[in-house]
């Protein structure tokens, strides 16, 4: 739901969330070489806490800019780039405060991007090539992982879960999540989820999922809180 008047998109965080973004129209930026479809905005709408999907067109480019509470970035399709290197699809990046860059792209690119909800001086910036990483085993069977990140004091964690076919998936996540589904598909008791859905947990949510076909998912997990309590960004 948008609001133009208060810049909200599905920007109650007590509620449970899903979008397919593959079925919503591609949107205007600041550049008019690159794309997005925001999928949740609290504040203003160039400089509030923002997730989306974005799409570089080919030999398109973003003026330089700065990062103020963070930038994470994981690439889809294509390659992204900007002063620091090129990032192909399944790089993981985060930029935390203070960093800056002009970002662009040669052949386009598309990735999930989230702004401005990374506060924090001492994050590290981080550069993950994800399909270089091995899948490590988890305490459930026939669920994989790859940690993204994890660094304390903060509470947030990011990774990616593989799920093999006809397996179920539990977890309980005190802070709340968000999933992006990758490849393939699942469903629990609120509805089917195909590839480009993204879901976003309240606090204190049980997800209770199963997967015939199998399926690879980004996560985030135990950041709401941090969320909730810093919704009015000036």
């Amino acid at each position: 739901m948008y609001s133009s008047s208060n810049h909200t998109i599905n920007g109650d965080y007590d509620i449970r969330v899903s979008v397919d973004t593959k079925s919503m129209t591609w949107a205007n930026s600041p550049s008019p070489t690159v794309l997005r479809k925001r999928l949740h905005l609290v504040g203003p709408p160039e400089a509030g806490q923002v997730t989306s999907v974005v799409k570089y067109l080919e030999n398109s480019n973003f003026p330089s800019h700065d990062h103020p509470f963070g930038e994470e970035i994981l690439v889809l399709d294509g390659v992204f780039s900007d002063e620091h290197g090129d990032w192909p699809a399944g790089t993981y990046l985060l930029n935390p405060e203070g960093f800056r860059h002009a970002p662009f792209s040669k052949k386009g690119c598309e990735l999930f991007v989230k702004l401005r909800q990374f506060p924090g001086n001492d994050r590290k910036h981080i550069e993950l090539n994800t399909n270089q990483l091995v899948w490590q085993s988890t305490a459930q069977v026939g669920i994989q992982e790859k940690s993204l990140y994890q660094q304390a004091p903060y509470p947030d964690e990011t990774r990616l879960l593989r799920l093999q076919p006809n397996t179920q998936l539990k977890r309980f996540y005190p802070g709340g999540a968000e999933i992006l589904v990758l490849d393939g598909s699942f469903h629990d008791s609120y509805g089917d989820y195909a590839q480009g859905t993204w879901i976003r947990l309240p606090v204190n949510s049980l997800l209770q999922a199963q997967t015939v076909s199998g399926c690879t998912l980004y996560c985030k997990s135990n950041h709401l809180r941090d969320l909730i309590g810093s919704k009015q960004i000036p």
